[in-house]
């Protein structure tokens, strides 16, 4: 008797997987491994997946939460979630060495709370405590930037001047999620103003979207990516606000058959940190469990490049015959 008896049909979300910034992210720390002696350093995770995590340890990377970690004098590579300035203080006090694999995207938040911090606004940040990205921007501008984090800790907050208010988000939130922190904020500050366009990036609409869209057609959807990826929880969220039921998985092996006892379409998605070889092998096993049908469903395109951080280019122009490595996939 078949575990799966009803089990048909696996639907592919797409665009799906790595954004521009984290295939820029581990292109960095592949090339700098060719390029530099060991010991490389990465401060937290490059990106937030387990699967590429251990890879690059695999090959002699080593993670980091501080620099206090790293030896004066090293290398170290800054993760694609930014950085405070007193990080980049703290390197540059301990004379390392630094590639910064930050995300343009986040880079970009940085840069305008800077700004809004130099013309005297109250920053309201909208993001997730101890995330590393939030830690980062609002070590930019410490004295005047609040976090948020629902529409309740909207409705407490108190600034020094509510004429002189402005917005950011954290990149990797639920559009929806943020529309109703934005409105409430509206409401409360009616004078407020945000960024120039819209924090959240472009990778993180489309995948959210394409999980909307796939909600519809599916009767369970499977995320791939780790705990601690904001934009894969966000897609296991989206998934169920839009009325299907959705698990976050890092890989085949924690898929639980009682997820799709009773589904004929199970649709497919990953986090902008997972790798596709962690989709090809999810699909396998949903094969072996019955199902003999694979489509993808595409939403929208993504050609979105990032050049590598200057300090990269420097080192290859030191070394023309090297050739940058692809991310692992």
């Amino acid at each position: 008797m078949s575990k799966l008896p009803k089990l048909e049909r696996v639907i592919l979300a797409a665009p799906r997987g790595f954004c521009a910034g984290v295939v820029r992210a581990i292109e960095i720390v592949n090339t700098v491994l060719q390029l530099l002696s060991p010991p490389i350093y990465v401060r937290k995770e490059i990106v937030h997946n387990r699967f590429v995590v251990e890879r690059l340890k695999q090959r002699g990377v080593i993670f980091v939460n501080e620099l206090d970690e790293v030896p004066d004098g090293a290398t170290v590579i800054f993760s694609a979630h930014g950085v405070s300035p007193a990080v980049r203080e703290m390197a540059r006090r301990k004379n390392l060495r630094v590639i910064d694999a930050t995300c343009p995207l986040v880079t970009k938040v940085h840069l305008e709370a800077i700004r809004f911090a130099q013309e005297g606004y109250s920053i309201i940040l909208i993001g997730h405590e101890g995330h590393e990205e939030v830690e980062g921007t609002m070590g930019e501008a410490p004295h005047c930037t609040y976090l948020v984090q629902s529409v309740e800790d909207v409705e407490r907050l108190q600034v020094s001047n509510p004429e002189k208010v402005a917005y950011l988000t954290q990149t990797t939130l639920s559009v929806d999620d943020t529309a109703e922190i934005v409105a409430a904020l509206k409401r409360k500050f009616p004078k407020i103003i945000g960024p120039r366009t819209d924090d959240i990036c472009y990778a993180t609409q489309n995948r959210q979207n394409a999980v909307k869209a796939l909600a519809k057609q599916v009767d369970v959807i499977l995320v791939i990516g780790s705990q601690n990826s904001s934009n894969s929880q966000r897609l296991k969220e989206v998934a169920i606000s839009n009325g299907c039921p959705a698990y976050l998985i890092d890989g085949a092996e924690h898929i639980r058959t009682e997820w799709l006892m009773d589904a004929k379409s199970v649709g497919v998605t990953s986090g902008a940190s997972a790798p596709e070889i962690l989709v090809k092998q999810v699909t396998q096993r949903l094969q072996e469990l019955g199902a003999t049908e694979v489509v993808e469903f595409r939403l929208t395109e993504e050609r979105v490049q990032f050049a590598p951080p200057p300090e990269l280019k420097g080192l290859l122009e030191q070394n023309p015959l090297v050739d940058e490595l692809l991310p692992v996939r």
